[in-house]
């Protein structure tokens, strides 16, 4: 089975497949293989059909749109969506300096993360973050006791653990009880009641995040209205909370998929704070995969193809080292030849060269291919590169962005040398 998933940016015709106005199979003679390509295209309309819910008919704005950059941090790819308007969602100091390496307004920074270092903190503090969101008990205190340090006041929200399914896979469900991240939901009421009396904290807003690749709305109205009910809780308390922040979560078409419309699902959400009457409350919004995960492919060659009694093999040059979601979620991935061929089609596992039998790429792929090809692995624009090692003393994946009928690399392959540069043996 090989389910296509419906995409903008991307397209195949007479055969072939085009990120935008270029071809694939000319990108991989151009660029080698692995090679990412993400389309401008497919990203801009994506953000933009969130703005759309963002903005009231008389042009006033109701929520802001802060991008989860670990779904993909290329520095391209930050660059547009702050062109377009997006603050950022940081969950570590390394996103923090990509955020600031293209000058994002530190006031459109949201610092989230389980396990914020002292350092981390410190850095998000001087740089005069909008937030920080506080994830335990333990953390409240170490962001206070560095502020104080510092002489300056954290803004702070605590993170919400809802205690509200998912229904997704359970490696990326975030808000049960026996997930790790955020403050418990019996215990939020006492824990902002403390934050309020620390000497350098500012308690500024609510935060909630329940997990990603979610396909249904429900779990999001459960859990936002759980947090809605805390809010007006702190307030009869005299504990003012400025902004919300939803988080993001929502999932793609991988194929067999059916995400809601991305401005539908938003005003769902927006409907109903301000149902709840919420309207004056800022709303944060923290899409990453949904912005940029159908605006990517990672093209492979098809090095041998290997025939057996029970299973036909695929064997190419990418891995699970350049895209690891298969390996590690088992995720489904659309895979397809970049030009058609008149070879007779024929089922196969789509594997890679590392040495391990976690490492396939497809399963079960109705695939027309001769050695040499070069495929496509679709939905590869979030959790793709970022995720990817060196295992195997691998160089990760060159990456290409596609703008019309332009193609340019915004980040070079990496290099075998460049890879144990900074290593030394005792011997010299």
């Amino acid at each position: 089975m090989n389910v296509i998933p419906a995409l903008i940016g991307f397209s195949e015709k007479n055969g072939q497949w085009f990120a935008e106005g270029v071809s694939l199979a000319q990108l991989a003679k151009d660029f080698g293989t692995p090679l990412y390509v993400y389309s401008k295209e497919a990203i801009c309309s994506a953000y933009r059909a969130y703005d759309a819910a963002c903005i009231r008919p008389n042009g006033t704005r109701r929520a802001r749109i802060h991008y989860a950059m670990k779904a993909n941090s290329n520095l391209a790819v930050l660059d547009e969506l702050k062109q377009l308007g997006a603050g950022f969602d940081l969950v570590s100091g390394g996103e923090l300096a990509r955020a600031l390496h293209i000058g994002a307004d530190p006031k459109s920074l949201v610092f989230a993360g389980v396990g914020k270092s002292s350092l981390e903190i410190e850095d998000a503090l001087r740089t005069g973050v909008k937030c920080i969101n506080v994830e335990s008990i333990p953390e409240l205190h170490r962001i206070n006791t560095i502020a104080k340090k510092l002489g300056l006041r954290a803004p702070i929200s605590l993170r919400v653990n809802p205690d509200v399914d998912a229904n997704t896979h359970p490696y990326i469900s975030t808000g049960l009880k026996d997930n790790k991240f955020g403050i418990a939901y019996h215990e939020v009421l006492k824990t902002y009641r403390e934050a309020a009396l620390l000497s350098h904290i500012d308690v500024v807003g609510i935060d909630c995040h329940i997990g990603s690749q979610i396909t249904n709305a429900s779990p999001y109205l459960d859990a936002l209205d759980k947090v809605l009910d805390l809010i007006t809780q702190l307030q009869r308390e005299g504990i003012l909370i400025h902004h919300l922040d939803l988080g993001g979560g929502l999932g793609i078409d991988y194929g067999s998929d059916a995400p809601p419309n991305i401005t539908e699902f938003t005003n769902l959400l927006l409907n109903r704070v301000e149902e709840r009457g919420y309207g004056n409350l800022e709303v944060l919004l923290e899409p990453g995969r949904s912005l940029v995960g159908n605006a990517g492919v990672l093209l492979t060659e098809v090095e041998y193809l290997k025939t057996g009694s029970d299973k036909n093999f695929c064997i190419v040059n990418a891995a699970m080292n350049d895209l690891m979601r298969p390996a590690l979620y088992e995720a489904y991935h659309a895979i397809v030849p970049t030009q058609t061929s008149n070879v007779s089609p024929r089922l196969y596992d789509v594997v890679g060269p590392v040495c391990e039998s976690g490492d396939w790429l497809g399963k079960d792929r109705m695939l027309a291919i001769s050695e040499g090809d070069v495929l496509a692995i679709l939905s590869a624009g979030a959790y793709g590169f970022v995720m990817a090692s060196n295992y195997n003393t691998r160089g990760r994946a060159a990456e290409v962005m596609i703008d019309g009928n332009q193609a340019f690399l915004v980040r070079e392959r990496e290099t075998v040398s460049s890879l144990y540069e900074k290593e030394r043996t005792l011997n010299k």
